[in-house]
């Protein structure tokens, strides 16, 4: 057979594609057959890679979740004071604006959750526990050296990314009177009267 048969590009690869898609186009655009038109595969060899539009949907949103933790990484371990790098958290935290592709992924993957397996329930969890996990411990970090008050970090970090979370949708749905300079201007006034040790 001349030229061979074309080797299916890593899933990896595949993922990004989709996640350029969503920016790009919007998430009602990436289907099956889109997607495989962009990677070079027929949307059967996707159904056969992923199984399922909702696991394409979570791989891709695990993906992306990947490169937002290693950036939250560098930001949380660098030498600044602790309530600088929570303002970085939450700036990596809110959408860029309308229709950001990361969040618009996440909405989707939070909505098809309602009929999805344990397993996949449980893939969302890990996500969300490492920014749960990452906020406790700068919290933490933050009380013990004298720059926050005396909250407890797990149940402040809960209601913090509670506020955050409400806020994000608003700015991701593109809600009227949320724009994302107006939402860090509110959560900067929430962590100064709740947080920020009296100096």
């Amino acid at each position: 057979m001349a030229g061979g048969r074309r080797q299916a590009p890593p899933r990896e690869d595949v993922l990004a594609v989709a996640m350029e898609m969503i920016a790009e186009r919007g998430l009602e655009k990436l289907t099956m057959a889109a997607l495989g038109r962009e990677v070079g595969m027929s949307s059967g060899h996707l159904l056969y890679y992923f199984g399922s539009k909702d696991e394409l949907l979570l791989r891709t949103l695990e993906w992306s979740e990947g490169r937002l933790g290693a950036e939250r990484g560098r930001l949380l371990t660098r030498t600044a004071p602790a309530r600088e790098r929570l303002d970085a958290y939450v700036d990596l935290y809110v959408p860029d604006g309308h229709r950001d592709p990361h969040w618009t992924l996440w909405l989707e993957v939070w909505n098809r959750s309602q009929n999805a397996d344990e397993a996949a329930r449980d893939r969302q969890a890990a996500i969300e526990g490492v920014w749960h996990r990452d906020l406790v411990a700068l919290l933490a970090e933050g009380v013990s050296r004298g720059e926050f008050r005396p909250v407890d970090p797990d149940r402040f970090a809960a209601r913090l990314r509670s506020l955050l979370d409400g806020f994000a949708i608003h700015v991701a749905i593109g809600l009227r009177g949320t724009d994302r300079s107006q939402v860090l201007q509110h959560v900067r006034e929430f962590l100064e009267d709740s947080l920020l040790a009296d100096t």
